[in-house]
């Protein structure tokens, strides 16, 4: 690798060439401060947070989009860049409301820490006319725009990483915002509720759904049987809450902390993910012995079935009726596990740990409820939710000595649990369909065609003779990528995973905030760790998957299997809604 010559704060040092100047004093250890900026993002420069001093310059420069070259001196300490940094702060602030006491961010707040650092005053006086947005439409994300500080980084996660473009900057000064179309409500826009806003928003403008008061309300009543699961990607990001390492695995401190909160049963969603691929397993064996219809979509992703319905309409038959993990294990804990301890469904209280907001939506849609209409799932917390909870019950986290799973609804394969990962329901699909299927296990149970974070990733496998084609897209962008390509007719394929968050469930829009640029390498090794270690690592060699079949359900799509465990889709697209509107006139 080429290398440039530059000199920060008065030293040498020596870093690659074609890098900013952020990313070469990163690469030299010395701290730049940020707002705007995200590295996974592309920068803007537009906060003037992280002007430096360039030797040779008239104007302090930002150091996110000043390129390196050689020879060039930096300081990144003086007084002078030290005071245009708080001024700029300063006005920030200006616009900025003083309710950091119950903000949903506080705590986590990248500028409320920035203010602290550099002592910054309200020397400026308050923008009164500053226009007020407060939106909780969605089930997913709440949208409290008085706190925005226009980073623009929603908008460019949004259209960047997602390709959904639901915001855009709008009005001038001390006005401009990120705002929907006509600035209608969210719950009225192609919003897919991944929630990918949340995870970048560096304040409390745009957060998820906050469930916390809820959870803390029923543990504190505890008037009825408390029962949570838990998302395979939980276990390898709830650590980052508690300044661990990020991928640190960390399931039996989860387990242990969520028994000090209360929570009578913990239970593991990586079981439902195993029965998942029994019945999605299924239904593609059925599809390959019928000829179709092809492509069979995965239907474990919430945002992935939101952009189904409103923008791809035209495939809800093409998707697995199987319902997502966090879907299944709902009515199971409440039917099976139910009759098991002796008491009624609705003296059940069910909380789900998701890293996805998508999740919060999908556990309110109309399908998913029980026949007197309470839902499966009753409440649904973020990871970040979660560690939110633990610190506020005073909750020594990280000194936990660690606890399993509780039986029968917590034995688990190591399936199930790169499910958190993008290409893990794919891979984890083929191991039980193709050897269902062919009566061979697969030859590498590593499916490596599916792992990684390229975009879109392709494959083909001999499926008794038939050349059978696959394809995984993570991230808004690559999934609409992938969907025109199919539209078109350019690509066939019969088997096609999608995640709408980059990275998959590992990239959830409600995972704990990180300005970590290799976050989801971190999060992903942590997941094939625990495959790894497993002995168990198909999802239909789970015996308490076979026991709960044997005793309950039967068979994979069986009748009651269809009853509690599939679902249906619906046309939300805009054009459904101009037709029902007219209808109705």
């Amino acid at each position: 690798m080429a290398t440039v010559q530059i000199t920060a704060n008065g030293r040498n040092y020596e870093v690659p060439e074609n890098i900013t100047v952020l990313e070469a004093c990163k690469e030299a250890g010395i701290d730049i401060p940020t707002l705007c900026y995200h590295p996974r993002l592309e920068a803007t420069g537009g906060c003037r947070v992280c002007v430096v001093e360039v030797e040779g310059a008239r104007n302090l420069q930002p150091a996110c989009v000043t390129m390196i070259r050689d020879g060039m001196v930096i300081k990144t300490n003086s007084d002078r860049v030290y005071n245009a940094r708080k001024l700029n702060l300063a006005l920030i602030l200006s616009r900025h409301p003083n309710d950091c006491m119950t903000c949903e961010s506080n705590g986590k707040c990248e500028f409320q820490d920035l203010i602290y650092s550099y002592d910054v005053e309200p020397i400026f006086p308050k923008a009164e006319d500053k226009t007020i947005i407060f939106d909780d439409s969605s089930p997913s994300i709440v949208r409290d725009l008085d706190k925005c500080i226009a980073c623009t980084r929603c908008v460019r996660a949004c259209a960047d990483l997602q390709g959904m473009n639901i915001y855009g900057m709008a009005d001038r000064g001390f006005e401009t915002l990120p705002l929907t179309a006509f600035n209608i409500p969210l719950d009225q826009t192609d919003c897919i509720n991944c929630g990918q806003c949340s995870a970048f928003c560096p304040v409390g403008a745009i957060t998820e759904n906050s469930a916390v008061r809820d959870a803390k309300r029923a543990l504190e009543k505890h008037d009825k049987v408390l029962v949570v699961q838990t998302a395979p990607a939980t276990r390898v990001a709830i650590s980052e809450e508690f300044g661990m390492e990020p991928g640190s695995v960390s399931t039996g401190h989860m387990v242990a902390a969520l028994k000090e909160l209360g929570f009578d049963y913990v239970f593991d969603t990586n079981f439902s993910a195993d029965l998942t691929i029994m019945e999605e397993g299924s239904e593609l064996l059925e599809r390959v012995k019928e000829g179709g219809p092809f492509p069979m979509f995965t239907s474990c992703c919430p945002a992935w079935i939101n952009m189904m319905e409103k923008l791809y309409p035209q495939y809800k038959e093409n998707v697995s009726s199987a319902k997502s993990p966090q879907q299944m294990l709902g009515p199971v804990i409440k039917t099976y596990f139910a009759e098991n301890i002796g008491v009624k469904p609705e003296d059940i209280y069910s909380v789900s740990i998701m890293p996805c907001t998508a999740k919060k939506d999908e556990a309110r849609r109309p399908q998913h409820a029980m026949e007197n209409g309470d839902p499966w799932v009753d409440l649904v917390l973020t990871t970040r939710e979660l560690g939110k909870l633990i610190r506020l019950k005073k909750i020594p986290f990280a000194s936990l000595e660690e606890r399993q799973y509780d039986d029968p609804l917590g034995e688990s394969t190591g399936a199930a649990v790169i499910f958190g990962n993008t290409g893990g329901v794919m891979e984890a699909a083929l191991r039980t369909a193709y050897e269902l299927g062919t009566g061979n296990p697969l030859p590498d149970i590593n499916f490596m065609p599916a792992r990684g974070l390229e975009g879109i990733k392709e494959a083909s496998v001999d499926f008794n003779g038939i050349d059978f084609k696959i394809a995984v897209a993570h991230g808004g962008k690559n999934v609409k990528e992938l969907m025109r390509q199919i539209e078109s007719g350019e690509k066939f394929y019969h088997f096609v995973e999608i995640m709408a968050c980059p990275g998959g469930c590992i990239g959830g829009g409600g995972e704990p905030y990180s300005l970590d640029g290799e976050i989801l390498e971190k999060r992903a090794k942590g997941v094939y760790s625990i495959d790894e270690a497993l002995t168990l690592r198909k999802s239909h060699e789970n015996p308490s998957i076979n026991k709960l079949y044997s005793e309950f359900l039967e068979k994979p799509l069986s009748h009651k299997s269809h009853k509690l465990l599939h679902t249906h889709y619906t046309d939300r697209s805009k054009k459904k809604v101009v037709e029902k509107t007219t209808a109705t006139e």
